[in-house]
């Protein structure tokens, strides 16, 4: 991945409904050749789906928790790779990222009740070989700059 694989991808964060004329506009590229590094892109799993960000009831707050698994690291059954693509097809869990420390992995997740927290606790839970989730609930939000 080079320079402009990087710059097409930080525009594609921002606004990913940009039309390929304007990136290949802010990248000095052609648009052919940013279609092509976005297909490569895609195709190399760097680039793995679009999405809506949605609400789906404005008065509804949603609850955010953080997540922090262990799990066995001497089962030969499961590994990072694995754990996350169980834990991606879960609904409600917006990110999750292998950290260091005595933590495995750490999940962020938003939902709209405590219950489905609970539940995808159990769901979490039921996964061979973890060992144990800590749930973090998010009192206040300060500042995100994500959003």
């Amino acid at each position: 991945m080079d320079k402009f694989d990087q710059q097409i991808l930080d525009i594609l964060r921002v606004d990913a409904r940009r039309s390929v004329s304007e990136i290949a506009r802010d990248v000095n590229l052609s648009r052919s050749a940013v279609t092509a590094r976005i297909k490569k892109l895609e195709q190399d799993k760097v680039i793995l789906g679009y999405h809506a960000d949605v609400v789906e009831n404005k008065s509804v707050e949603m609850v955010c928790a953080y997540l922090a698994l262990k799990y066995d690291t001497s089962s030969s059954q499961y590994h990072c790779e694995a754990y996350a693509e169980t834990i991606r097809r879960i609904e409600g869990v917006k990110w999750c990222h292998a950290i260091s420390g005595e933590t495995d992995m750490m999940l962020y997740v938003e939902v709209p009740s405590m219950n489905r927290i609970n539940q995808i606790r159990e769901v979490i839970q039921a996964i061979p070989d973890i060992k144990q989730v800590v749930t973090h609930i998010v009192l206040t939000e300060f500042f995100n700059t994500t959003k």
